[in-house]
C-alpha cells in the first residue's frame, strides 16, 4: 500500500467523528420583522435605503426620458424603449418607471415618519433626517417634472404640481436642519433642488435667490455601483448593449463639447455599427462605466437657471453673461446672441447640453412647449409630452 493511502485510511475515521460533532444546519431566519426597524442603529441603513432608491428612479427617468425627449434614439429591439422614443407611450409601458418613482418617494417619504418615532428628541438634530428630507425632495421633483399627473399613496388623480408643492416643503426642512448641523454641501444641494421648484412654481425671484448661492463648480449627485447590477447605471448599461443611440439627435452633430461626449462605434473592419433595428450607433461617453454617478443638481444649472429668469424680465445682455459663465465652467468659449429671441433659442440650446442624460428634459421642453417657445418634439403631433399613470397604478387604485 501506498504512504498516501495508508493516511487517508487514518484521516477518513477522524474527519468522521469531527463531522458528527459538528452541527452544520442552517436555519433561514425569513424577512426581517418591520419592527426590527424601529430601533436608532437601523437608521442610517434606512436613509441609504432611500438613497439606492432615489438612484434607481433617476437611473430609469433619465433613460427612459432621454428616449421620449430629444437626447437619444432607440437602436436596439426593445417594444418599451422604441414606444417611448416615438412618444407613444401609454401606461402599459409606464409600470417600471412609475413604480421606481414613487417607491423612492414613499421610502423616503415614510422613512422620515418611522424616524420621527424612533429617534424621538434626537429627530431635530439627526444628520440623516435632514438627508432623507432633501431625498424625498428630490423624488418629488423628478415624479413633478415627468409625469402628467400625481397620484399619491393610493390617492386619486391630481395635478402634477402636488409633486412641486411637497418637494418644496423638504427642500425647506432639508436646508433648515442641514444649515443647523454646518453641513454646507448638504445645504447647497437642497437650496439648488428648491431653486428650480421654486421657478416651476412661478417664484422666479425664489429661485433666482437661492440659485445665486450656489457656486458654479457644485455637484450633488445619485450614486450608482457595480456592487449588484440593480445598482448599476442603467444609461451605461443599455448603452453598452447598443440599445440606444446619440444618431439622429441634435447631439449626433456636436463633436468636442464635454457636457455631450459621445463616440462612433466601429465594426471591425471599421464600418460605421449599426444596433438590431438598423440605426447607426454613437454611444454616449458621459456615463461611460455602470458605476457612474448621474447628477440631481449643478451649479452650472442654476446659472441657466438666472439666465431663464433673466429673459423673462426681459434682459437678453443679462441671460447672455450667466449663459456664459456656465459655459465656462466646461472651457468653452462664449457665445454671442441678438436679442431675446436669439437669447432664448440659446438657452433652451445650452440647458439641454448641460443636463443631457440627466432625467431633466422631459420637464423643459413640455413647459417650453405648454408657454409656446417650441413647436411639437421631434416634428411629430401628438408626441407624448408627459409620462402618464401605469397601468399597474390604475389596477390597484380603486380611487382611479
Amino acid at each position: 500500500m501506498f504512504p498516501f493511502a495508508k493516511q487517508l485510511k487514518v484521516a477518513l475515521p477522524a474527519l468522521a467523528i469531527l463531522g458528527a460533532a459538528c452541527d452544520l444546519s442552517v436555519t433561514n431566519p425569513g424577512p426581517l420583522p418591520d419592527e426590527s426597524l424601529n430601533k436608532p442603529e437601523a437608521m442610517p441603513g434606512l436613509v441609504v435605503g432611500m438613497s439606492a432608491d432615489l438612484s434607481i428612479a433617476v437611473g430609469n427617468v433619465a433613460y427612459f426620458g432621454g428616449l421620449l425627449a430629444d437626447e437619444m434614439a432607440h437602436s436596439g429591439n426593445y417594444a418599451n424603449e422604441r414606444y417611448f422614443y416615438a412618444g407613444e407611450v401609454t401606461g402599459e409601458h409606464m409600470n417600471t418607471v412609475w413604480a421606481s418613482v414613487h417607491r423612492a418617494r414613499w421610502v423616503a417619504e415614510s422613512g422620515i415618519e418611522r424616524m420621527q418615532k424612533v429617534l424621538g428628541n434626537d429627530f431635530n438634530s439627526s444628520p440623516l433626517v435632514a438627508r432623507a428630507y432633501a431625498l424625498a425632495a428630490f423624488a418629488n421633483r423628478m415624479a413633478g417634472e415627468n409625469f402628467c399627473h400625481a397620484v399619491i399613496d393610493g390617492g386619486s388623480q391630481q395635478d402634477h404640481t402636488v409633486h412641486f408643492n411637497r418637494a418644496l416643503e423638504q427642500f425647506n426642512e432639508a436646508i433648515t436642519r442641514a444649515e443647523a448641523l454646518g453641513d454646507a454641501t448638504l445645504a447647497t444641494a437642497a437650496r439648488a433642488g428648491r431653486a428650480s421648484i421654486r421657478a416651476w412654481l412661478g417664484d422666479w425671484a425664489g429661485a433666482v435667490a437661492d440659485a445665486q448661492q450656489v457656486p458654479a463648480a457644485f455637484k450633488y449627485v445619485a450614486y450608482f455601483s457595480t456592487n449588484t447590477s440593480r445598482e448599476e447605471n442603467n444609461i451605461a448599461y443599455e448603452a453598452s448593449r447598443n440599445e440606444i443611440t446619440v444618431y439622429g439627435t441634435q447631439w449626433g452633430s456636436v463633436f468636442g463639447d464635454p457636457r455631450v461626449p459621445w463616440d462612433s462605434v466601429k465594426t471591425s473592419g471599421g464600418t460605421l455599427q449599426k444596433g438590431v433595428n438598423g440605426t447607426p450607433l454613437f454611444r454616449q461617453q458621459k456615463y461611460a462605466t455602470r458605476d457612474a454617478d448621474i447628477p440631481l443638481v449643478k451649479g452650472t444649472e442654476m446659472l441657466l437657471l438666472r439666465a431663464e429668469a433673466a429673459l423673462r424680465n426681459n434682459d437678453p445682455g443679462t441671460a447672455l453673461t450667466l449663459i456664459n459663465q456656465a459655459r465656462a465652467v466646461y472651457g468653452l468659449p462664449a457665445e454671442s446672441a441678438a436679442g431675446v429671441d436669439a437669447t432664448w433659442a440659446l438657452l433652451q440650446r445650452e440647458r439641454g447640453a448641460d443636463l443631457w442624460l440627466e432625467g431633466r428634459r422631459v420637464w423643459d421642453l413640455r413647459r417650453w412647449y405648454a408657454e409656446g417657445r417650441i413647436g411639437e418634439w421631434k416634428a411629430t403631433p401628438n408626441h407624448a409630452k408627459c409620462m402618464p399613470i401605469s397601468d399597474n397604478e390604475r389596477r390597484s387604485n380603486k380611487n382611479l
